[in-house]
């Protein structure tokens, strides 16, 4: 290798083709669209989405409903194994108090309560949502459940304007 040839035929600034300017340029009569046919002709393009005559992949998959995840409620998961590992006997269990403890953190729109694990404590759960079996779990050892209502997203966007 030689080393004045390592930048050799690099430029800064690329000339742009200039078709249709005679034989000798290499993109010279046709100007690089072929002999005949669509392609060729002055004004033409294909739409998005056309596979050459072929049904496009978007008219062939079946079209019946949809669920936006978009407006899907972010839901975080707190299990009864967390509850017995850091709360106290008596403890109320709330959505502020499991931030602060650093068992949920982030941005949702509720928190829920699943039956993982054993619980021993007679806890206050207020939560958003409870699990039929963690609610079981929290009552036979004689805590309480109550659930936390949360205003809805239309009556949020109805409040804010």
């Amino acid at each position: 290798m030689i080393i004045d040839d390592v930048h050799r035929g690099i430029h800064k600034r690329k000339k742009r083709k200039r078709v249709g300017r005679g034989p000798g340029s290499g993109h010279g009569k046709t100007s690089g669209r072929g002999h005949n046919g669509y392609g060729s002709r002055a004004g033409s393009s294909t739409r998005r989405g056309f596979e050459g005559g072929q049904t496009p992949l978007f008219m062939r998959v079946a079209k019946r409903g949809f669920n936006n995840r978009a407006f899907a409620d972010l839901v975080v998961v707190i299990n009864v194994r967390d509850i017995e590992n850091h709360f106290e006997d008596g403890d109320d269990i709330t959505p502020e108090v499991l931030r602060s403890k650093g068992l949920i953190h982030g941005k949702y729109d509720a928190v829920k309560l699943l039956a993982n694990g054993e619980l021993t404590k007679k806890v206050t759960v207020k939560l958003h949502r409870v699990s039929a079996s963690a609610e079981e779990k929290v009552t036979q050892v004689g805590g309480a459940v109550e659930l936390l209502v949360r205003p809805s997203r239309m009556l949020l966007a109805e409040q804010s304007s």
